[in-house]
């Protein structure tokens, strides 16, 4: 399966004036990227069944007092993520996407966590599962993983949201680690987007339920338009709220821009799922981007 070309082109226009607008607004930029690191890692931990919140999320790396109850490991997987989203945001251009730095990557993310798993991919004995799917043996990862490198390297036809998806499901059904997959495949997502000069996207915790079945349609049927749809309306999604902010628009809320266009609110909910409308989500929030002579006039 393949990204449908209606999509392909409304991607590159939107990269277009996305690329034209950035010009000289790289400290707003920065801001928005930092403003999303406790979105990012509230919603690829919750996806893991991390138990945080993202107000808690958000205290923990502001360094804020934090509930009693909350656990140690949980605080570590916050803030341990969060520094490797950083790390990224100021290192991708170098950042090569190899079995080494992969590796260094989980070092990172598990460190103070389980310190005798970190930075190293399953061993001997070390079998593991996703529901009834059982994934390759230990003496198998490193090949496997080499060749999912290879062809992602060497592809050179396919759309990129196909090939990122295509190797995302790849890195996943090899669960190459004893604890940390999802996680470590989300941010290899969003390296590869960053160094095609696209924005982090952010897959949340609210659609794990479509994300998970997008893996079990691969593995059943080879099938990989679900998960390729889940990228690119995530990257639509991020992209539409870059251009908002760029073009100095007022931001508000869907709720809000319903009623002051007279129309149905799930009707312009629905259609932000979809990303028919420039519409994205802060904390969760669908909002727009609106001029602002537009919001005086009603």
């Amino acid at each position: 399966m393949a990204t449908p070309q209606n999509i392909k082109n409304r991607i590159q226009e939107l990269k277009s004036e996305y690329e034209k607008l950035k010009v000289g607004k790289q400290a707003l930029l920065e801001v928005i990227e930092e403003a999303e690191i406790p979105e990012l890692v509230y919603n690829s931990n919750a996806i893991e069944n991390s138990t945080l919140s993202l107000k808690e999320t958000e205290d923990i790396l502001l360094e804020m007092e934090v509930s009693k109850n909350i656990s140690i490991r949980e605080v570590f997987e916050a803030k341990n993520l969060a520094r490797i989203i950083e790390y990224i945001r100021t290192h991708f251009a170098e950042f090569e996407i190899s079995k080494e730095n992969i590796l260094i990557l989980h070092q990172m993310l598990i460190q103070n966590i389980k310190e005798d798993i970190s930075g190293r991919f399953r061993q001997k004995d070390e079998y593991v599962r996703v529901g009834s799917y059982i994934a390759p043996p230990p003496e198998h990862i490193e090949r496997v993983i080499d060749e999912i490198l290879l062809e992602y390297n060497s592809n050179m036809q396919s759309f990129f949201i196909d090939k990122i998806a295509r190797f995302h499901m790849d890195f996943e059904n090899i669960h190459p680690f004893v604890d940390g997959n999802g996680r470590i495949g989300r941010v290899l997502i969003n390296i590869q987007l960053q160094k095609l000069g696209f924005p982090n996207i952010v897959l949340r915790d609210k659609e794990k339920f479509v994300y998970y079945k997008a893996f079990g349609t691969y593995r059943d049927h080879k099938d990989t338009k679900p998960m390729e749809k889940i990228l690119y309306v995530a990257l639509m999604e991020s992209l539409n709220k870059r251009i908002s902010y760029l073009k100095s628009m007022k931001i508000i809320p869907v709720a809000d821009y319903a009623k002051t266009e007279g129309k149905s609110i799930q009707t312009l909910l629905n259609a932000a799922k979809r990303q028919t409308i420039p519409a994205f989500r802060e904390k969760g929030i669908w909002k727009i981007g609106v001029e602002h002579s537009v919001t005086q006039q009603h």
